[in-house]
């Protein structure tokens, strides 16, 4: 049998030799300019922000901490200050139907300009108008109006009088209006008089009386025509009056903007409304009475207002817009209210910008879980990228749940980018269920987690903690104190050839790092201040570790780290807490029995073993029968546990120790109990890499040194798990004295060889095992139970045959 010797202590950790630096401290280094190991990311992302075409919008891939975000700014930050400057879009009053708002696209910078020049507009108009219509010009053209239609009036009524008087009859004016009487000797003829003149008399009268009323009544009928003839006159002077005005100050507005024909064409419109509305600028204020209160409402003049919703004056290059609590109408956009006499009204000029308004012509940012979580805002984003454009429709309104007058304000086209932003379970959990995720967001830029551990990567970190120190203001590292973060670094990944992208950990690592070297002094950060940092993030969160170990060692929970026991072997755990893993070293134990080849796993059988679990349990029972069962039943039933173990199990790392424990127990070959083993088989037997291997063997050793260290204690892990380690100082410094040992293991047959001191035995060329090999009492054992169950079932079938009858 091959003596299978300790892994060396320089293949438990490995060290970032400091000498490699040329510098001193990282005050002597350039900022970091490029993005440490995410070329395929950043590929993706480079194509995804230059391709114009519709559904090309990005959705970048990653778990939360590791930069993408900062990372995509950063570039798009580059790439939009050389892009042009988006429109600046406004809403202005619909003056044939107010309540469909036009949108009016302006150049960059422009929308504010307008709104200025209006205001301004407006307001000289506000006091121009009203002393215009004062002045002695203006009185002196409506009175000669008003005079001209008197004239007329009395020109009529004149003539009409002077031929009643040619026929003895007189045009009265009475309060009542106007009345013809008879006269004789130009005197009007008292009624009793009347009475005594002779009937051919009174028929004259009467018959002139008549014809002059009907020419009475013609007059009285032509009358209101000839206000409205008057008034019609008074309005034209009015349109001429303020046209004069208007059409000046207009004027001068038409020739700033005489490159923009959308503005040229909503000046003519105002301008018009402002001349067939003269008499806004004279109230100015629209007001009523309401039981005795004098009620004002909003100025006049408030119709002419322009609502700049978006405009970039402040900046250049296309907008970059992070909305960090993407509603619906924050995404979308919304129409204000406000309460009047118990109502709700609005207009235009209460229409508010959504996110993808001021992203219009640049690029909007979002997180995919926030938008998920949020009601609607999912459906609303998808339906504008669809569209192409930004309809703002409340929520009320579109579900018919309000009554309250609303908006319709005309849509504004929408060409943004949109990045996504998520972890890699929502993005493809969308591409699986969502069939239009997969044509609106085209490009993904899947961000690594960890790069290849190199001299080349070792002087790209020195240089991103020389970036990220001076952008957190604090002090420099020296060599040492790099070479420590690196390996913190390749630590986080658990892999001695990985180093992690995790910047969110490693920035907090420099910022404690500092606070430990100001605490301590030091001018600059030394390797001693980053291991303080690191062992200070470790002492806040290992309470429940402690309390866990402490329960071992006070034997609640039942772990030996010495001695022989058959059937039980010490497997290993790991627990994880938020940002905090450790390990949970358990005992397991195998029972056997004659039976029908039955697998028992106790953990299944009370629903507390998850289904990776079941299936390393089912993996291992198919080796033990295709290795020592090929040509005869497998005449035992065996039982595995994990002992006081009450939680829900799962993940296949412990079948390598549970298939140790049933051969230990069939063999009747005792296990060291100073010894742990984690690991996974495949039916072959070939132990396979498992995870938190680090973290294991530490909890492991932690266990054993509050014991005492006898020098017989270790653990066995895969041969494809050395790669990742990177142990603690303290391991490496026993492991190096001999007193702990780290085996690597390729096959089961190695591994219960070292936990039974025996060799595990090869088969011949006829399938025989050597003696006293552990292969080759499994094989005894096994070939004892089929003897019992043959034996057995011969009794059975010999016996003879009874009845009774019951009574």
């Amino acid at each position: 049998m091959t003596t299978l010797t300790p892994l060396q202590p320089e293949q438990l950790y490995q060290s970032c030799d400091p000498g490699q630096f040329d510098f001193q401290t990282t005050a002597d280094l350039e900022d970091l300019t490029e993005i440490v190991g995410q070329v395929r990311a950043m590929d993706a992302l480079r194509f995804g922000a230059g391709i114009r075409h519709e559904g090309y919008n990005l959705f970048v891939l990653g778990p939360a901490g590791i930069g993408k975000r900062s990372m995509v700014r950063q570039f798009l930050d580059k790439k939009a200050r050389e892009e042009p400057e988006p429109f600046d879009w406004c809403y202005v009053n619909n003056f044939d139907l107010p309540h469909k708002p036009l949108a009016l696209r302006l150049p960059f910078g422009m929308g504010t300009k307008l709104n200025a020049d209006i205001e301004n507009l407006v307001d000289y108009l506000r006091s121009a108008i009203p002393a215009l219509f004062e002045s002695d010009e203006y009185r002196a053209k409506a009175n000669a109006i008003q005079e001209e239609f008197r004239k007329r009036q009395d020109q009529v009524f004149t003539e009409l009088a002077d031929d009643a008087v040619k026929h003895d009859i007189v045009l009265l004016r009475t309060q009542e209006g106007f009345a013809f009487a008879p006269t004789q000797n130009q005197e009007v003829i008292p009624p009793e008089g009347y009475e005594k003149l002779p009937e051919e008399d009174r028929r004259r009268y009467e018959a002139s009386i008549a014809e002059f009323q009907k020419r009475l009544e013609s007059i009285l009928n032509h009358i209101p025509q000839w206000q409205r003839e008057r008034n019609e006159r008074v309005k034209q002077l009015n349109r001429e009056t303020m046209l004069a005005t208007v059409e000046q100050m207009i004027n001068e507005l038409r020739s700033t903007y005489s490159d923009l024909p959308e503005v040229i064409k909503y000046l003519d419109i105002i301008q018009q409304d402002m001349v067939e509305n003269g008499d806004l600028f004279l109230k100015q204020k629209e007001s009523y009475t309401l039981s005795g209160m004098s009620i004002s409402t909003r100025e006049t003049f408030h119709r002419y207002k322009i609502n700049v919703l978006v405009t970039n004056v402040t900046k250049s290059g296309a907008p970059i817009v992070s909305e960090d609590n993407p509603t619906y109408s924050n995404l979308i956009g919304r129409v204000e209210h406000i309460a009047q006499l118990g109502a709700l009204v609005t207009d235009f000029t209460l229409i508010k910008a959504g996110a993808l308004h001021r992203a219009n012509g640049g690029y909007l940012l979002l997180d995919i879980r926030k938008v998920l979580m949020q009601p609607f805002a999912w459906e609303g984003l998808k339906r504008a990228l669809k569209s192409r454009e930004v309809y703002i429709e409340s929520l009320g309104q579109m579900y018919s749940l309000v009554s309250t007058v609303s908006l319709e304000p005309e849509p504004i086209p929408l060409e943004a980018k949109i990045v996504l932003f998520g972890d890699r379970l929502l993005y493809y959990l969308l591409q699986e269920y969502d069939p239009e995720f997969g044509e609106l967001f085209k490009v993904a830029a899947d961000f690594e987690e960890q790069i290849e551990r190199n001299t080349e990567t070792h002087q790209l970190y020195a240089r991103l903690v020389a970036t990220l120190s001076r952008k957190e203001e604090l002090l420099p590292f020296d060599r040492s104190a790099v070479a420590r973060v690196i390996e913190h670094s390749a630590r986080l990944v658990g892999d001695a050839e990985r180093l992690s992208t995790h910047m969110h950990s490693v920035a907090n690592l420099l910022r404690e790092s500092d606070y430990c070297a100001s605490e301590a002094g030091h001018a600059a950060i030394e390797a001693s201040d980053v291991q303080r940092a690191i062992d200070s993030q470790i002492r806040r969160q290992d309470r429940l570790r402690d309390q866990l170990y402490e329960a071992i060692l006070r034997d609640t929970l039942m772990i030996s780290t010495e001695g022989k026991v058959t059937g039980q072997v010490n497997g290993l755990s790991v627990i994880a807490l938020g940002d905090f893993a450790f390990a949970q070293p358990t005992r397991i134990t195998a029972t056997t029995r004659l039976g029908d080849g039955e697998m028992i796993n106790i953990e299944r059988e009370v629903k507390l073993s998850g289904a990776i679990h079941s299936k390393g349990v089912l993996i291992l029972s198919s080796f033990l029968a295709s290795k020592f069962a090929r040509n005869q039943p497998l005449a035992l039933s065996a039982s595995l546990v994990f002992e006081q173990s009450y939680g829900y199990i799962d993940g296949d790392s412990a079948s390598l120790a549970e298939l140790c424990a049933l051969l230990s127990n069939l063999a009747n070959a005792p296990i060291k109990q100073s010894l742990a083993i984690t690991g996974s088989v495949n039916q072959f037997g070939q132990a396979q890499a498992i995870g938190a291997v680090n973290e294991k063997i530490e909890g492991f050793f932690d266990i054993c040194i509050a014991r005492g260290l006898n020098g017989e204690q270790g653990v066995l892990i895969p041969a494809a798990n050395v790669k990742h380690l990177m142990l603690r100082r303290d391991v490496v410094e026993a492991a190096e004295a001999g007193k702990f040992k780290i085996y690597e293991v390729e096959s089961v047959d190695q591994a219960i060889a070292i936990l039974t001191g025996l060799p595990a035995g090869k088969s011949d060329d006829k399938g025989n095992y050597p003696e006293g090999s552990v292969n080759h009492k499994v094989v005894v054992r096994l070939v004892e139970l089929t003897r019992i169950r043959e034996s057995f079932a011969l009794r059975l079938r010999d016996k003879p045959s009874t009845s009774k009858k019951q009574n």
